[in-house]
């Protein structure tokens, strides 16, 4: 495949940048700083990439401005969030430039009558959730990496987290994208609007394109009413598979949908109670936990609710229910499922992670899969996930006596047979990170036709093949 010629960063070039941004918002020639922005969450022992320069605007008419000059400069472009990606996705593997929104963090709007968040890709979610919390509003869009992830970086690889089962995942709460695009045009897509039959829906296409199509300079987030009171259910099991033969039952039999469905294998919960610093009840017994949530509209109805759930849970197999209800005793359990990549990278800073996502029928089969994968390569895999929607976390961690890079090489083959796997069960790849370029092998094996209509929108938006180059697929 014939790459593309990118042009070179010089300084005449940064200059322009310079005018454009000011002196104190364009990094160059400072390598420590550059290396800050070489690398995400995905593996910095393996992933970076030094950027020849990165620049921080903090409007919309920079970002067009800079666009353009790349653009007619052919160099590469990585937009940047919170650079709290597991997939590669921020890694500026081209160098060329870095366009971090970190600046770009204001809430433009919170409009109670509409029932929509008007914000720019740089904030923060959890304090966007806040923010509207006070208003009696709730952003619904939630992923695990709440605390550090950026809107707009949820956005770009339409990330899902612990509440997609009953509220949907990023891309069912964006009503509408300003976009610049690869050739420095700024558009709308979308708005506060709720219906939209006027023509191709393109909002839904900048959903989850990872940068490779535009960077998000406005988003437009549907919010709804605050929900009630919430309850959290601990639930140890003897073994995994009782454990995912419960999830089913708990979607179905329960009077209202979970908020969330979680697992935690035993190998998780040894290295996050020691990372936290707690430890989870029947811990030497058990070899996976579920952390259910519900919602209710009072007391009554969430004991009637947790009351009906665990029965069911004992019947089927648990060793026990344990009920959090109230916010002290919910944290101790969501702290240590919100921590798990934390802990694992803790004792094992080698260990690499993805996701992979199944129709929920196909869990058990998948984790069967996995089972096998480790024992064939002599791995320990724990794994964590959102089970009500299929989507699985393995993470597989270094044995000891193996090299730096050979384990690069071995740890990069067992996820990607785990994605393949997935998709030969009808399932993806990935599920929520995203493909960035660790992923684009698998992906080019489960959706050849796909990424044959993916390319070609590419060649028709980004002509010079600037914007986020080599991820998703490898530009030519």
């Amino acid at each position: 495949m014939k790459l593309v010629e990118y042009g070179k960063v010089n300084t005449a070039f940064v200059k322009d940048l310079r005018r454009i941004v000011g002196e104190r918002a364009v990094i160059y020639e400072d390598r420590e700083a550059l290396e800050s922005y070489s690398r995400d969450e995905s593996g910095e022992e393996y992933y970076f990439h030094m950027p020849d320069v990165v620049v921080k605007p903090e409007k919309v008419e920079e970002i067009s401005k800079i666009v353009k000059l790349c653009d007619k400069n052919c160099i590469p472009v990585t937009p940047r969030g919170a650079g709290s990606g597991l997939a590669g996705g921020a890694i500026p593997i081209f160098g060329g430039v870095v366009i971090s929104l970190e600046r770009m963090n204001r809430m433009l709007e919170i409009d109670r009558e509409n029932m929509v968040a008007v914000v720019e890709p740089g904030v923060v979610t959890n304090e966007l959730c806040r923010k509207v919390a006070e208003e009696g509003l709730y952003y619904a869009g939630y992923p695990m990496s709440v605390e550090t992830s950026f809107i707009g970086g949820n956005v770009a690889t339409n990330a899902g987290g612990s509440k997609v089962i009953k509220y949907g995942n990023t891309g069912h709460h964006v009503l509408g994208l300003e976009v610049v695009l690869p050739n420095g045009d700024v558009i709308e897509f979308g708005g506060k609007r709720r219906k939209d039959s006027s023509g191709y829906g393109m909002t839904r296409l900048f959903v989850g394109s990872e940068g490779t199509l535009g960077i998000f300079t406005k988003i437009y987030l549907n919010l709804i009413p605050l929900p009630g009171r919430t309850v959290d259910l601990l639930v140890p099991f003897k073994s995994i598979d009782k454990a995912i033969e419960n999830v089913p039952m708990v979607m179905s039999k329960s009077r209202v949908i979970p908020t969330a469905v979680e697992l935690v294998d035993d190998i998780s919960v040894d290295f996050g109670s020691k990372y936290v610093k707690t430890r989870l009840p029947f811990q030497d017994e058990a070899k996976a936990y579920l952390i259910i949530q519900f919602e209710g509209r009072s007391l009554e109805e969430l004991e009637d609710i947790y009351e009906q759930g665990g029965k069911l849970l004992i019947e089927n197999g648990a060793i026990d229910v344990f009920i959090a209800d109230n916010r002290s005793n919910s944290e101790k359990i969501w702290r240590l499922r919100r921590n798990w990549l934390e802990a694992l990278k803790y004792f094992d800073p080698f260990v690499l992670t993805g996701d992979v996502v199944v129709p929920t029928s196909k869990i058990p089969e998948m984790m069967e899969e996995i089972r096998k994968i480790s024992k064939e390569y002599h791995v320990s895999i724990p794994i964590a996930g959102h089970v009500a929607d299929g989507n699985l976390h393995p993470a597989v961690m270094k044995p000891d006596g193996v090299g730096k890079n050979e384990w690069r090489e071995l740890s990069e083959k067992v996820l990607d047979e785990i994605a393949l796997k997935a998709g030969r069960l009808g399932g993806a790849v990935s599920g929520e990170h995203g493909i960035g370029f660790l992923k684009k092998k698998v992906l080019s094996e489960t959706k050849k036709k796909q990424i044959e209509v993916m390319r070609k929108i590419k060649k028709v938006l980004d002509p010079n093949w600037i914007m986020n180059p080599g991820k998703v697929f490898d530009p030519e």
